[in-house]
C-alpha cells in the first residue's frame, strides 16, 4: 500500500479515537463552583470576547481572577477569542458575561470538543505527519509506524479530549520548530517555538534545547561571519514574533509586567485552590 495511503488511515484513526475519547465526560462536569478546566477554556472565551483586551490579565468587577483567572501567554487568549466568536455565533448563551459562568449543555460540549479537534487538525497532526515522513529514519513502514505512536499517545489525548485542554496547539508549534530546523530553515523554526512559548508558558522546558542548537550553529559558522548574520537573523525574528503577540500590552509597561505576573505566578505563592486544576492545565 502506497506511504500516503497509509499516513491517511492513521490520521482518520487518530481523529476515531480522538473523537471516541471526547464523547466521555470531562474534568469537573457538574461540579461546582469551578467545574474543572472544561469551564476554564470556556470561561477565557467569555472574558476575552467581552472584554478588552487591556482587561484580560487584571482583576475587575467584570472579571474576576480568582474564578479560572487568565494566566497562559497572550496567544491563548486570541486563541480563546477566535473560539468565542463562533461561539457567540451559534449560542450567544454560551459566552454572556457573568452570566454564562458554568454553562453546561451538550450542544455546548459538542462545540467545546469540536475546537481542540479542529486545532489539532490544523497545527499538531500536520506537524506529525511531516515529521515522521521528513526527519525519522528507515523504511516507509517504519515511518509510518513512528507516526501512529505519536498520534495515538495517550497522555496527550486523555488530557485534551479527556480532560480537557489544548496541549496539541502548543506542542504542534514547537514540532513545527523542529521540523523547520530540521530541514534548515532557522529562521522559521524559530519563529515556530516562539509561538510555541507564546501559547504556552511549559514550552520552556523545550527551549534549552533549541537554544543550545542554534546558538552552537552559528558557533560552527563563525561568529564573524556568516553564524553572526544568522544569530542577527534569530534574534529579529523572535524578538519581531513576540513583539507581534504582545502588542495589545506593550503601550503600558504596567500591563506587560501584569501579563508577565499571571503567566509565572509566583507572587502568589505555591498553594492555591485551584493546584491541582492548574498542575493538570500544566502539562
Amino acid at each position: 500500500m502506497p506511504t500516503w495511503s497509509l499516513v491517511s488511515i492513521c490520521v482518520l484513526l487518530c481523529i476515531v479515537v480522538r473523537w471516541g475519547v471526547s464523547l466521555n465526560s470531562y474534568s469537573g462536569a457538574g461540579k461546582p463552583p469551578m467545574f474543572g478546566d472544561y469551564e476554564a477554556q470556556r470561561h477565557w472565551q467569555e472574558v476575552t470576547y467581552n472584554l478588552p483586551p487591556q482587561e484580560w490579565y487584571f482583576n475587575t468587577t467584570d472579571n474576576d481572577l480568582n474564578y479560572w483567572g487568565l494566566d497562559y501567554p497572550p496567544l491563548t487568549a486570541y486563541h480563546s477569542w477566535i473560539c468565542a466568536y463562533i461561539a457567540k455565533t451559534i449560542n450567544p448563551d454560551w459566552v454572556e458575561l457573568h452570566k454564562s459562568r458554568g454553562y453546561e449543555s451538550p450542544s455546548h460540549k459538542l462545540f467545546m470538543r469540536a475546537t481542540v479537534l479542529v486545532a489539532d487538525l490544523l497545527i499538531y497532526i500536520p506537524a506529525v505527519v511531516l515529521y515522521c515522513l521528513y526527519l525519522t529514519d528507515g523504511s516507509s513502514k517504519k515511518k509510518v509506524s513512528t507516526l501512529l505512536c505519536f498520534l495515538l499517545y495517550p497522555g496527550l489525548i486523555l488530557i485534551d479530549y479527556g480532560h480537557f485542554q489544548y496541549n496539541g496547539v502548543s506542542q504542534g508549534f514547537a514540532l513545527w520548530g523542529v521540523l523547520a530546523l530540521g530541514l534548515g530553515w532557522d529562521v522559521s523554526g524559530s519563529m515556530a517555538f516562539s509561538l510555541a512559548l507564546n501559547y504556552k508558558q511549559m514550552e520552556l522546558y523545550h527551549a534549552l534545547p533549541f537554544f543550545c542548537y542554534l546558538l552552537g550553529k552559528c558557533v560552527k559558522l563563525g561568529l564573524m561571519g556568516k553564524g553572526l548574520f544568522l544569530l542577527v537573523r534569530i534574534a529579529v525574528t523572535v524578538l519581531v514574533t513576540f513583539a507581534l503577540c504582545w502588542l495589545p500590552f506593550l503601550s503600558d509597561p504596567h500591563q506587560a509586567l501584569q501579563v508577565v505576573r499571571r503567566i509565572f505566578p509566583v507572587a502568589r505563592g505555591l498553594f492555591e485552590s485551584q493546584l491541582v486544576s492548574k498542575g493538570a492545565r500544566g502539562i
